[in-house]
């Protein structure tokens, strides 16, 4: 290995996932914890899934924006010193489950005392240079955005284009006048909140960046069909002569699925992106990479080809792979933006094509050491294959997990005894040591990213799944770890690894990452 190649370690954490007294974990005391927590185990990376507000089943890949910031992780503590609540307002919140995030009972406690906060910056006539400024430079999503808010709420969350009346839903100067006329004040807090969220995320990530933390942003590929991006832009979907969607994504039948899978986005007309050279994803891009540092792009292979399901059907089984302009997009990424740090996520069905398209644009792609034991060689583990530790290439990103696996110690739980012997015979471990002899395999190997989903620094069971993947249950995206739970046993056995392994590199010292960074801010 050339030691000049610096290798680095992250963990896999979302800002749902924090602990705290209000339901939901934000942005507030215990991220700067994390962070704290994080520099005491020599961590460089934290990453992150998408930062949005959610809308039906909670799922961060389906945001209602993909440029707003999500509500329900403003912190109160933090709004109360400003002054915009009152202590006593925090004092006794319901009795919210600590292991998980109950939606529902979080949305109904903490959004009102949200709007109050901001009706209280408005009456205090606080709308500052800063807020002026804020607003001015997001003017391209946040009126939008907010317009698409009230509108949302007047309909109880129905769909906007299934369900609000036809002249509502088609984004027309007439209903923006109507809006701008007749709801002025509720606009107006949609974007106060949108600010605050600015404030309150920023000045995380420049505490995280002040201890050599870079953050890892998460760009889902596609957007949800009931969002202000679709609502707001429909030209660049693909839609009829009736203006209704034409087509969603989704992923083929396979052996794990006989009818494929139905995601049921939108998918983009890119003739109609390429006609302005892609100005809304360029702003996508910018924006993202102003809340974070690096970016990993979900589903990668989508930039390719995707596959692409007639609306209305009920199973993906009909869909066809539809060619994507990947090649002529990413060079319209660089002519704009420059070289940016950029993750992809290249897992999935991924043809020659799509490592053509990963390895021209010089993305790292992904490793997942759970589906090195797949048992589908008769030789099974096959030690050729590429998602075992001991076959990582450099340039990588490296995980025991994503949100969409089972934990590792879930994963081994399930497996029948033979199974479990052979997966402790690669790891050379007991049963009890799995969990962290596959953390210990992944640091050791080559991968530049090593990055482990917090439940797995934890050695937590399925109990603490972030998701299933086609399933919409209460479970999904819901976990929260345990106030106790970063304790500094585990920060050392963290940072004992990374000095055997050398990943103690600080990301500040990467001379490359350090002057992608500095060309995306410029």
């Amino acid at each position: 290995m050339n030691t000049d190649q610096k290798r680095y370690t992250g963990i896999l954490l979302h800002p749902t996932s924090l602990s705290g007294g209000y339901g939901i974990g934000d942005l507030g005391p215990k991220a700067y914890e994390f962070v704290d927590f994080l520099k005491q185990a020599n961590v460089r990376l934290w990453q992150v899934l998408p930062l949005g507000p959610t809308g039906y089943g909670n799922s961060p890949y389906a945001s209602r924006s993909t440029f707003a910031g999500n509500e329900l992780l403003l912190s109160l503590d933090m709004l109360s010193q400003e002054g915009l609540l009152e202590a006593s307002e925090l004092a006794s919140p319901p009795p919210f489950p600590s292991d998980h995030v109950d939606y529902s009972m979080v949305d109904a406690w903490k959004m009102p005392l949200l709007k109050k906060a901001a009706k209280a910056f408005l009456k205090a006539n606080k709308q500052t240079d800063e807020y002026v400024q804020f607003c001015t430079t997001n003017d391209f999503w946040l009126k939008d955005y907010a317009y698409f808010m009230v509108l949302y709420e007047h309909h109880q969350d129905a769909r906007w284009f299934s369900v609000w009346k036809k002249e509502e839903g088609e984004h027309t100067k007439k209903v923006l006048d109507h809006l701008d006329k007749n709801y002025a004040h509720q606009l107006e807090i949609w974007k106060v909140l949108q600010y605050f969220f600015e404030k309150q995320w920023q000045a995380l990530k420049t505490y995280a960046n002040a201890n050599d933390i870079s953050l890892i942003g998460d760009i889902p590929i596609f957007v949800a069909a009931d969002s202000v991006d679709t609502w707001s832009n429909i030209h660049l979907f693909k839609t009829d002569e009736h203006g209704h969607y034409k087509g969603v994504s989704g992923a083929p039948p396979d052996c794990f699925c006989a009818t494929g899978q139905l995601w049921g986005n939108p998918v983009y007309d890119w003739d109609a992106m390429k006609k302005d050279n892609y100005q809304w994803w360029m702003q996508r891009i910018k924006t993202l990479l102003h809340q974070t540092d690096i970016l990993r792009i979900d589903h990668f292979r989508g930039f390719e080809s995707y596959w692409e399901v007639p609306y209305g059907d009920k199973t993906a089984e009909h869909g066809t792979w539809v060619k994507a302009p990947g090649s002529d997009f990413f060079k319209e990424v660089r002519k704009q933006l420059g070289e940016l740090p950029i993750l992809a996520e290249d897992l999935g069905f991924v043809t020659p094509e799509v490592e053509q398209l990963r390895d021209e644009n010089n993305f790292p792609g992904m490793r997942i050491c759970q589906f090195g034991f797949t048992r589908d060689h008769a030789d099974w583990p096959n030690p050729y294959d590429t998602f075992l530790p001991h076959n990582y290439p450099y340039h990588c990103v490296a995980y025991t997990g994503t949100h969409d696996n089972d934990t590792v110690r879930g994963y081994f739980n399930s497996l029948a005894w033979n199974d479990k012997d052979r997966v402790m015979q690669y790891l050379n471990c007991t049963e009890k040591d799995v969990v962290w002899s596959m953390i210990r395999c992944i640091m050791a190997s080559h991968a530049k990213y090593a990055i482990f989903p917090m439940q797995d620094v934890l050695d937590l069971d399925s109990k603490a799944r972030m998701n299933t993947p086609s399933t919409c249950g209460p479970h999904n995206w819901a976990w929260r770890m345990e106030d106790t739970a970063t304790t500094t046993a585990i920060a050392e056995k963290i940072s004992n690894l990374i000095g055997y392994y050398g990943r103690s590199g600080k990301l500040a010292q990467d001379e490359e990452l350090e002057h992608l960074m500095a060309q995306t801010k410029a």
